[in-house]
């Protein structure tokens, strides 16, 4: 017997007692549970969110909206940046003071984008419990290809508008027509030796910028 065929099987033993006609939007789902652990002032939550971001391995800035295209183009200049790509919701501002770094259409071909050295970008939301950050390929944060192949990414959160505390609390404000990508740190895997290798199957390093006011 196949896995396929084992997984079925079971999903069919688990249906024996579900009546033919009983239809998936008359069972009342149990929602009972916690919608977030602890109660948390917008600071905490943002907190939270830094904290958890850096145990990823993340790169957790904060500045303020003002202080926001000076931070960047600190950041490209640290990496040694000499392009970026950024969608064409990210606000001009954004790359103002990034007039030395050529900028690369969003329309680049994957391989073309493979030798682009940043993506800058905003977010749909970012999680404080799980360290994560949402995309849902709005006008600010383009196609997901253009933050899966360069190396180097750039995202802002705003604060704290952008950051919810919990999982059910991010899940009531994406909407499941959208093409979602879930960032939890840089991208990386382990070897069955368990060494942690990063940039795998996305940005080798991630950077995070808490903007306030």
């Amino acid at each position: 017997m196949s896995s396929r065929e084992t997984i079925l099987n079971r999903i069919r033993q688990a249906l024996t007692d579900v009546p033919l006609a009983e239809a998936a939007q008359d069972v009342t789902v149990d929602r009972s549970y916690l919608r977030r652990h602890g109660e948390r002032t917008p600071e905490q939550t943002a907190e939270l969110l830094a904290e958890n971001l850096a145990d990823y391995r993340a790169v957790v800035h904060r500045c303020t909206n003002a202080e926001l295209p000076a931070r960047i183009a600190s950041l490209l200049a640290a990496h040694g940046s000499r392009t970026v790509v950024a969608p064409a919701g990210v606000p001009a501002r954004w790359l103002a003071d990034s007039a030395d770094v050529e900028r690369v259409p969003e329309e680049s071909t994957a391989r073309q984008l493979d030798m682009v050295d940043t993506v800058v970008t905003g977010c749909a939301l970012a999680i404080a419990e799980t360290g994560t950050v949402v995309l849902d390929a709005s006008p600010d944060q383009g196609l997901r290809r253009v933050t899966l192949v360069p190396d180097h990414h750039i995202c802002v959160v705003r604060v704290p508008e952008q950051v919810v505390d919990s999982l059910p609390e991010a899940l009531e404000r994406l909407s499941p027509r959208r093409p979602l990508t879930w960032i939890s740190g840089p991208s990386a895997t382990s070897d069955i030796e368990l060494d942690r290798v990063e940039g795998v199957h996305g940005p080798r390093t991630l950077e995070v910028v808490l903007v306030r006011g």
